[in-house]
């Protein structure tokens, strides 16, 4: 399947355009790259029915490239924009605050050509003589290049899950297969994931290693045994296949999906009991009693059956005992998404379209949350504009209820940039700092949360992952007043922030915090962004009552009041 590298070469062309300022034909490539991510077959299938242009976004021009890549594996058209800049542009466009027109700008004045060159030049303090970094974006790149370096080797779930829903896919189709299931971090729902790791049953492992080590989604093959083999993905992931018996494949799964601090502790306590557990089978006297399902294992052992999620050694087995564990929050009893941006700021999308996307999705209700005008890089709403937007959804009418709301921007002070007359009008204001200050972050949080007519503290720790660690800040004390004043915290769903992240999620619930899981979209495949907000969620110990848009539309505006 060579769709991630096809994506990857297309985006890459839209990166080297940037620098060139080639507005149109980087949006174009950016929405053909989008496009391929999110197809559930091969890209080569469209190619050979001579269909590649009947998928959005793809031109005749793009879709000659898209052939090249998949003839060759590369595109000349790239190669030559790589020979005019020699640059690194995967380690470089990692490092918040950096996009195509600096690394331009630090090629052409620098001749900086990778994060070595860039932390050397950070720490000698040349960066902050280039107009328009200056002295503090130096050290927040330099801030950056340490967390980036952190994090290599690592990739985010939104990217990794599918991959392995596909490999899971094939797999299944083989005519040995029983059984195929996803394991490790990928099934306990973490942010960002390592490798792949597979379990399968079946009574011919050869066969099926054979079959695993051939697909043509392999790069090469790492090892290569009779019950198991690793293989290397053309993106350099890896992805690992075990094969078990079926009378073991519970004891497998339970142990191959971790964590190792979870499976040290389980461990412990089928000692205690005078048991021993592995990846086999739970025994006693040398006798297997338990290994068929994790539900027999985990009742064998008097626990309550423990979700994958929470396997992470942070007081579920000792919850699963008391029979006290939460009942998790599921994606389908999600109502309404309440944060979405469109063509009113930086989304892609008009609001009707929205809109019908979300009444696909059975919604009750969303909330149109544009940025306001502070944020010029969105082109966000001023006073003016958001009038007019209001006149527009008072005209939808649509079975999917439509929320008037607003992005507002946290100022340096703590005040939002939107009047509060113009707030009245609306259904929902999120509050968001979009602008990191020397000043107290926590103060500016705190502000927006005391004022009234805030309902949302959106994104609130400004991480973005493999970009920027979080804000300093004093969770403790934004939960309290969160949890006294009833200002919701958002779980932004975005793979790229998952902000606020599981484990302050469990503590945001323990002060009596409401959250909102929001997807944050910037266009209509954002919307399944929710995905991925769940599972952190969950990992975080939420239920439908700690999350409001698991609230009916009366409910939401009775709330939201």
């Amino acid at each position: 399947m060579k769709n991630a590298l096809v994506a990857k070469i297309l985006n890459r062309v839209a990166d080297f355009l940037e620098m060139e300022e080639e507005t149109f034909k980087v949006k174009a490539y950016r929405k053909a790259a989008h496009t391929i991510q999110l197809l559930p077959i091969d890209i080569k299938e469209y190619a050979k029915k001579r269909k590649l242009t009947e998928l959005p976004g793809i031109g005749e021009n793009i879709a000659e490239k898209i052939e090249e890549i998949l003839k060759t594996g590369k595109l000349s058209y790239l190669e030559k924009l790589e020979k005019e800049y020699p640059i690194d542009m995967d380690s470089l466009l990692a490092i918040e605050g950096i996009g195509p027109k600096t690394i331009k700008t630090l090629y052409e004045k620098l001749k900086i050509q990778n994060l070595e060159d860039l932390e050397y030049h950070a720490k000698k303090g040349n960066l902050q003589k280039i107009k328009g970094i200056g002295e503090k974006k130096e050290k927040r790149i330099l801030q950056s290049i340490k967390f980036v370096q952190s994090t290599l080797g690592r990739k985010p779930i939104a990217y990794i899950e599918p991959i392995a829903q596909y490999i899971k896919s094939i797999l299944e189709e083989h005519p040995k297969t029983e059984k195929v299931e996803i394991a490790g971090s990928i099934r306990r729902g973490k942010e960002t994931i390592g490798d792949i790791d597979l379990l399968t049953i079946t009574q011919n492992p050869e066969k099926i290693i054979e079959h695993f080590t051939s697909l043509k989604i392999a790069n090469e093959t790492i090892a290569k045994g009779p019950k198991k083999a690793i293989i290397r993905l053309e993106d350099g992931v890896e992805c690992e296949l075990r094969t078990f018996k079926k009378e073991e494949f519970g004891a497998a799964l339970l142990y191959f999906t971790g964590s190792m601090e979870f499976n040290i502790e389980l461990r412990k306590l089928a000692q205690s009991k005078s048991m021993k557990l592995n990846e086999y089978g739970l025994y006693k006297n040398k006798k297997k009693i338990a290994s068929k399902t994790e539900k027999e294992i985990f009742k064998t052992l008097g626990l309550e059956y423990i979700q994958p999620e929470l396997r992470e050694n942070n007081g579920e087995i000792e919850a699963a005992a008391q029979g006290k564990l939460p009942k998790l929050i599921k994606e389908n009893q999600i109502k309404g998404d309440l944060h979405i941006h469109t063509i009113w700021s930086d989304g892609t999308e008009t609001i009707k379209d929205i809109a019908k996307a979300a009444q696909n999705l059975q919604y009750e209700y969303i909330a149109i949350t544009d940025h306001s005008s502070s944020l010029k890089i969105t082109g966000g709403l001023n006073e003016e504009k958001l009038q007019r937007q209001i006149e527009e959804i008072d005209k939808l009418n649509l079975k999917t209820q439509i929320l008037k709301g607003i992005e507002a921007n946290i100022r340096l002070d703590g005040r939002l940039d939107i009047p509060d007359d113009i707030l009245t009008k609306l259904d929902i204001v999120i509050a968001s700092i979009h602008s990191p200050g020397r000043e107290d972050m926590t103060e500016r949080i705190i502000a927006a949360i005391e004022n009234k007519h805030v309902h949302i503290i959106g994104h609130p720790t400004g991480r973005k992952l493999f970009k920027r660690d979080e804000y300093p800040l004093n969770l403790d004390r934004i939960f309290e007043e969160a949890a006294k004043t009833g200002t919701i915290l958002e779980i932004n769903a975005n793979p790229i922030r998952l902000d606020i992240r599981d484990i302050y999620i469990k503590r945001a619930i323990e002060y009596g915090c409401k959250l909102a899981i929001n997807s944050d979209a910037h266009r209509l495949t954002d919307l399944h962004n929710i995905k991925w907000g769940v599972k952190t969620a969950r990992r975080g110990w939420a239920t439908p009552k700690d999350i409001i848009n698991t609230r009916n539309l009366k409910e939401i505006r009775k709330f939201l009041k």
